[in-house]
């Protein structure tokens, strides 16, 4: 997910850019970026599952 979120014009390629101009090596952007993705993931299924459980009417 990571490198092809570099590969194309979206808000990960922006993300990586932004921390390689910060001074980050490319291992440690993509660790960054990695990181990010997965909060995204995780958030997404936390949300899911909420809305799962609430109850019908």
């Amino acid at each position: 997910m990571a490198i092809t979120q570099t590969q194309r014009p979206s808000p990960g390629k922006e993300y990586y850019q932004r921390k390689r101009a910060g001074g980050k090596t490319h291992k440690e952007a993509m660790r960054c970026l990695k990181r990010r993705l997965a909060d995204v993931v995780y958030r997404t299924m936390i949300t899911d599952t909420e809305t799962s459980l609430l109850p019908t009417t």
